[in-house]
């Protein structure tokens, strides 16, 4: 099936699998894969690293915002995919650990965090035929995408895949703190006050709690052949 230049915002619940049905949709499509939340994943990080969140959680905003205009946050990419940088150092294993999650909600909370990561988004959005996941792609960044997609799925599954997840990176999670943690980024991505999580008007629900990634291939490949009358 071939697909015009478009954007497909993919938007949702941490786990629900955004991020590789996302790079499954670019390698069936030969679309760029953008992954907002690792900018996010980040900022976290330099937060953490350089000293900027207190035991209590308090974020020295001042100081992490001087440190961002003179941080070079990008993308390398390659066949295989991207990776996340800061300078020439990648950063792309530890910004999955559990320790920088505790704190990414918060850290993506912020306004400035916010502006930052759309406007490196927006920049790259000009090229086009491009999918990219997130929280708010569809309602913020990329509001006029061709395809817009918000993933759910059940709140224990998703906390298995994470637990699942880390255990094959070699981490030792406790399952309740896994499911602790995304019950608290659940509350706070859908209350903050700047680009809340929340599903766009013209988007369409995919719940994956049963479903295979190919499942959701084939599923976005109705829908894109519905929505763009594409025959084959």
């Amino acid at each position: 099936m071939t697909i015009p230049d478009i954007i497909i915002a993919i938007d949702g619940y941490s786990s629900t699998g955004k991020s590789s049905f996302a790079k499954l949709i670019a390698h069936e499509f030969s679309f760029m894969y953008l992954d907002s939340g690792a900018l996010y994943r980040a900022i976290t990080y330099l937060t953490v690293n350089e000293g900027l969140i207190d035991k209590d959680g308090q974020i020295d905003s001042v100081n992490l915002k001087k440190r961002l205009e003179v941080s070079d946050i990008h993308f390398s990419y390659s066949p295989l995919g991207s990776k996340t940088f800061i300078g020439e150092t990648c950063i792309e294993d530890k910004i999955r650990t559990l320790s920088v999650s505790d704190y990414v909600s918060p850290v993506a909370a912020l306004p400035f965090v916010r502006d930052y990561v759309d406007g490196r988004l927006k920049e790259f959005g000009k090229k086009r035929r491009i999918v990219m996941d997130g929280r708010d792609i569809g309602t913020t960044v990329f509001p006029d995408a061709e395809i817009k997609i918000f993933m759910t799925a059940d709140p224990e599954i998703r906390a298995q895949r994470r637990f699942d997840e880390l255990v094959s990176k070699g981490s030792n999670p406790i399952f309740d703190d896994v499911m602790n943690n995304l019950r608290e980024r659940d509350y706070i991505d859908s209350h903050r006050e700047t680009s809340p999580l929340v599903k766009a008007d013209d988007a369409f629900i995919l719940d994956n709690s049963d479903m295979s990634v190919r499942e959701e291939l084939f599923w976005l490949k109705g829908l894109i052949q519905g929505k763009l009358d594409i025959l084959q």
